[in-house]
Formats: C-alpha cells, sequence, structure tokens
C-alpha cells in the first residue's frame, strides 16, 4: 500500500504552530508555513496558532520542547516538526504533502 496514493489524499489537514510571542522566528515560521499551505493545500487546511507565553503550560501537556513547533494533527497520524520552516521540501516530506506542480496549477 502506498502512503501517498492521491486516492487516499486526506480532504483536510489541522495543523498546530506552537510558538513564544512575536520573535522574529515564529513569524517566520507562521508566513513560510501559510506560503505552503497556500500553495499545496489550497482550501484544505486550518492553522492553529498556540502562544506558549499566554499558555505556558501547554508546552509540558503536549509535549512542546523547542518554538516554533509544528504539529500536524489531521491527519492521522501525528508529525512533528521544529524550526522556522524555511526548508519548504523538508517541510512537504515531514508532513507528508504531495507539492502541486506547477503544471497542474
Amino acid at each position: 500500500m502506498n502512503k501517498f496514493n492521491c486516492a487516499e489524499e486526506p480532504m483536510f489537514w489541522k495543523l498546530r504552530l506552537y510558538v513564544a510571542g512575536q520573535t522574529p522566528k515564529s513569524v517566520t515560521a507562521f508566513a513560510n508555513l501559510t506560503k505552503i499551505c497556500e500553495q499545496n493545500l489550497y482550501g484544505k487546511y486550518q492553522i492553529e496558532v498556540v502562544d506558549l507565553l499566554q499558555s505556558p503550560h501547554l508546552a509540558r501537556e503536549h509535549q512542546i520542547f523547542a518554538i516554533p513547533t509544528l504539529i500536524r494533527q489531521l491527519p492521522a497520524p501525528l508529525k512533528q516538526i521544529i524550526g522556522d520552516l524555511s526548508n519548504q521540501e523538508k517541510v512537504l516530506v515531514g508532513l507528508e504533502i504531495k507539492p502541486v506542480s506547477e503544471d497542474s496549477k
């Protein structure tokens, strides 16, 4: 069974980005994630930003040890990427997102 079979591609992606305030790295991570989602998951994603400065207890509860951290909640299984998400190829592979080719736009 191929994990990347287009027929099995999920219809909705739920992503959670953990940050600590509006640091340059956090802002960059959100911008990079938004760009990747708009290019490859247009209309099929939700991004929730969790500021650990406002809710520090969530860091322990959700086992967040570095920031920014991105968690793919849906589709299962959970996937985690740490950093500013500037390496688009790494993010696509890490989240198991099939890139949209320029020809198919």
